[in-house]
């Protein structure tokens, strides 16, 4: 099959700066078996195309971007057409992709990869904030022939809007990120790492907070936060503040390489966010043999309580607690271990391909099934 991806950037020529990590997987997986073009957004200023991951990227820039976007599509279209036309991420990216195919008359997918459904005011963030964008997703949504999400809960709020969502988790690729089996913990203070760029989303606040309770209670540990600073330096002004500075390392961004290391020598992976449709890192994280405490969104909140440990959203006191109660009990901590591996082992990187394979061979039939009856009825 041709294939059109509309993504808003992640693909950057680097490979390893500015991108998707679990975007180039699957962008790496699918071109194995189809031929795929990639439409971003904005990747950089000004349109350009390059090929990466098996596939042909083409960045359409700034300035109407959605309208060029749809344009660009057309025109490979008319090159070869494409047997169907995805998105990943709504908003913008959904909207040229459902456009696009309607234009073509060709199937649409829209995979939803972010806080598209959600409206969290405080701090500015969600596709749902305004009553334009949730006009907007409500009729592009229904217009798409099939949603998808990573997660259960994301599943749940598109059937809360009426729409019948395809649970696809993107996965992680075993042959860049093997599996390390669970292991017990070594001496010395526990190693926790929390991988998430610091903004408002990821809630870090509330992650300090807990850790600042933990080192009152004598807990000995040790955080590694890796991830983008978006906060001009407030996450470390706050642990200067809690006076965690020896219980803190903020390690900055990491490549997938670079944090590999990170990973292994981590005990607990430790997630605080408002939101999250995945997240990838939990699955990084138990594909490299460490288990995960974190609020209940996206995976934390489906795999829980058996493969990972999930407390309600913003609460300091239930985070603390979870993370001393896996600390204080290595049984527990490696069977959370063994049952995330387990789980996400089942669901890597192929799967997600095989999946998504199915629902395009799914939509190809129905196309042709449609195209069938017009004939045979002699609608136009």
């Amino acid at each position: 099959m041709k294939l059109a991806l509309v993504v808003p950037g992640g693909v950057d020529r680097s490979g390893e700066y500015r991108v998707i990590p679990v975007l180039l997987t699957l962008i790496e997986h699918l071109a194995r078996n189809h031929e795929v073009h990639v439409f971003a957004l904005r990747q950089e200023a000004r349109p350009d195309r390059w090929s990466l991951a098996g596939a042909t990227i083409h960045n359409i820039g700034d300035g109407w971007p959605r309208r060029r976007a749809i344009a660009a599509i057309r025109a490979e279209h008319r090159r070869a057409p494409f047997d169907a036309i995805q998105s990943i991420f709504s908003g913008s990216c959904s909207f040229v992709a459902v456009a696009a195919a309607r234009w073509l008359r060709v199937p649409s997918l829209v995979h939803i990869a972010g806080g598209e459904l959600v409206a969290l005011h405080a701090i500015g963030y969600g596709g749902r904030r305004h009553w334009r964008s949730r006009v907007r997703e409500a009729i592009t949504l229904r217009m798409a022939s099939a949603v998808t999400a990573a997660s259960g809960p994301i599943i749940e709020s598109l059937q809360a809007l009426g729409i019948h969502g395809w649970r696809v988790p993107l996965g992680v690729d075993l042959s860049a990120w093997p599996p390390l089996p669970p292991r017990n913990r070594a001496p010395g203070p526990a190693r926790l790492l929390h991988v998430a760029s610091l903004n408002r989303v990821k809630d870090q606040t509330t992650l300090l907070r807990a850790l600042a309770m933990l080192a009152q209670q004598g807990v000995n540990f040790h955080m590694e936060m890796v991830g983008v600073d978006t906060l001009d330096g407030e996450m470390q002004a706050l642990a200067s503040e809690l006076k965690l500075e020896t219980h803190i390392s903020f390690l900055g961004f990491k490549t997938q390489r670079q944090l590999r290391p990170i990973m292994e020598r981590a005990d607990l992976l430790v997630m605080s966010s408002l939101h999250e449709a995945g997240p990838l890192v939990l699955l990084e994280a138990a594909i490299a043999g460490v288990p995960t405490v974190g609020t209940a969104v996206g995976h934390v909140a489906e795999w829980s309580p058996t493969a990972a440990l999930a407390v309600p959203i913003g609460d300091t006191d239930a985070l603390a607690q979870a993370v001393a109660r896996v600390l204080s009990d290595e049984s527990l901590r490696l069977r959370l271990a063994w049952a995330a591996q387990c789980r996400a082992l089942v669901e890597d990187a192929e799967y997600t391909a095989r999946a998504f394979d199915a629902l395009y061979v799914r939509l190809a039939l129905e196309r042709r099934a449609r195209s069938e009856w017009r004939g045979v009825s002699g609608e136009e």
